[in-house]
């Protein structure tokens, strides 16, 4: 049976299932991509301030607003909070620079980017930040989680965001969070795919109310031109035997396979393309169901395999960085 196309969050917000991610989406071209995503029906668009990129995505609902193809409250717009922005006295004045860069007055979603707190940059120095502080080196910061999350239950207290919710965490630090949190994420967004499963934690942010996002959704495909090796030394999932054979089967692309095994799973995906026919293939994975020896031969593929890892990217990452996925 066909899916529902959203999820209801347990702010009671609905978030649409398939969204349209903005990580490495070029600035002379994300406006039009945003543009063109939302002319194709895309409803949700996934940023963050990492991404560098906030204000050409913002260019494109603008003119997407203007042109009449959409108003502000059909759309469902994220955001993250980097690394370098956890002190508590830091959260709120990025968030708002963050909202003048897309020019919005609330994010729909705020997320908390990495369980990881770095060292202070000025924006004025250098945005984003990135991992390295102005002189160059990883350095950590001394905010707690606890401490950003307290600071980011204010921004829905103060209209700033209508839900907030995390990123790369793992089961241990999500339990911890949800011990002194006031506001329960209402998603957790992690690195989900056929070769990285992560199905303990599936199941305990679902059964916790608490929605599910994946990125990377095609394995290695997204970190190929990262020129990293464990993403070469794996076989495209797109390309696999097993997803191009399902595929097959149901007259669907290995995209659309790949995309229909989350949100079958009423897990959210956030792909992203440039290629019309591929917004609107990606965009039709609700409208049929894998079988269950499907689901079961995809299973079978989990390898415990991470490509979003500080290992993969550089070995001079502290000891304190590159342990965030381990807890």
């Amino acid at each position: 049976m066909p899916s529902s196309t959203t999820i209801k969050l347990n702010s009671g917000h609905e978030m649409p299932l398939v969204g349209f991610g903005l990580w490495k989406v070029n600035n002379d071209t994300c406006a039009d991509q945003v543009y063109n995503a939302i002319k194709a029906g895309y409803r949700c668009f996934d940023g963050a301030c990492d991404y560098g990129n906030e204000v050409e995505s913002g260019q494109g609902v603008a003119r997407a607003i203007k042109d009449g193809l959409v108003k502000r409250s059909d759309l469902f717009l994220v955001s993250k909070l980097w690394n370098s922005f956890h002190d508590g006295p830091r959260v709120e004045p990025i968030c708002k620079k963050q909202l003048k860069d897309w020019g919005l007055d609330y994010f729909d979603l705020y997320i908390m980017h990495f369980p990881i707190s770095l060292k202070y940059v000025d924006p004025e120095v250098r945005y984003p930040p990135g991992f390295t502080d102005e002189n160059g080196n990883v350095t950590p910061g001394k905010a707690s989680i606890q401490e950003t999350w307290t600071a980011m239950e204010k921004l829905v207290e103060g209209a700033l965001c209508r839900s907030i919710g995390v990123s790369n965490f793992r089961g241990v630090l999500l339990m911890d969070l949800l011990r002194y949190a006031k506001i329960r994420p209402a998603t957790l967004q992690i690195e989900h795919h056929p070769y990285l499963m992560q199905e303990g934690l599936v199941k305990y942010a679902q059964d916790e109310g608490i929605a599910v996002t994946a990125y990377s959704s095609f394995g290695p495909q997204s970190f190929l031109e990262m020129d990293m090796q464990q993403a070469k030394d794996a076989a495209l999932l797109l390309e696999h035997p097993a997803i191009k054979k399902i595929a097959e089967k149901h007259g669907k692309t290995p995209a659309q396979v790949l995309l229909r095994w989350a949100t079958q799973r009423n897990v959210a995906v956030i792909p992203k393309s440039n290629n019309k026919d591929r917004l609107a293939q990606n965009l039709d994975v609700l409208g049929f169901d894998l079988e269950e020896e499907d689901m079961k031969e995809i299973k079978g593929m989990d390898k415990g395999l991470r490509f979003n890892d500080p290992l993969n990217v550089s070995s001079g990452i502290p000891l304190s960085v590159r342990l965030w996925h381990l807890c």
